[in-house]
């Protein structure tokens, strides 16, 4: 059993993560599962990749114009779950989706390679098209549009940062059939409170 006892969840996260990545790569340790209320009222969940974690919190990008930007947009409480079968660890987090900085979502869009850069351009989420080559014949304008260019962000693209008010961690012990459960609240003071608790494992 390899559990962690640090009083700072940002830690206790930072821990397991390169730990996952190095260990099991095919658990895509930055893969996480983003829930939002759905701007028809019900929960939509969808996979997102983490691309940084700070001491604030966790980030993704997309288009603001997608549904789950729609959703945020309306009620940025969410959470994200990060389930990592092959090291029988998940982490379960809550908190609000907060934009980014313009600046922040500039310089990392400026590192992303041609083919994501254009592909912010042509792909509209959440978008019903009638066929693919309305994709292909927007991937040709664009590329003429920006030759020899630089390719520069779109204003509806850009990076949320989930703040977090509540991370739990769960691992098992296939030996003992008990699943353990770390929680870390943030109380009103800014301070996180941590927990524990353990159930019979019916999970991985």
């Amino acid at each position: 059993m390899n559990t962690v006892d640090d009083h700072n969840p940002i830690e206790h996260f930072q821990k397991w993560f390169h730990e996952v990545d190095k260990a099991h790569p095919e658990d895509e340790a930055n893969a996480m599962l983003l829930s939002t209320k759905g701007v028809d009222g019900f929960p939509k969940s969808r996979i997102v990749l983490l691309k940084r974690f700070t001491w604030e919190g966790f980030v993704f990008f997309t288009n603001y114009n997608s549904e789950k930007g729609r959703a945020i947009a309306k009620d940025n409480n969410v959470s994200v779950l990060f389930n990592w079968k092959k090291s029988k660890r998940e982490v379960f987090i809550s908190g609000k989706a907060e934009k980014l900085p313009e600046n922040l979502s500039e310089g990392y869009f400026e590192s992303r390679p041609e083919g994501s850069k254009l592909s912010a351009w042509v792909s509209n989420q959440s978008e019903v098209i009638t066929s693919r080559k309305i994709l292909e014949d927007r991937l040709k304008e664009y590329k003429v549009r920006f030759r020899n260019k630089t390719i520069p962000k779109p204003a509806y693209w850009g990076g949320y940062m989930i703040k977090p008010s509540h991370i739990e961690f769960v691992e098992q012990d296939p030996a003992m059939a008990v699943t353990y459960i770390v929680t870390y609240n943030l109380g009103f003071d800014f301070r996180w409170y941590k927990g524990m608790k353990n159930r019979k494992s019916c999970m991985f």
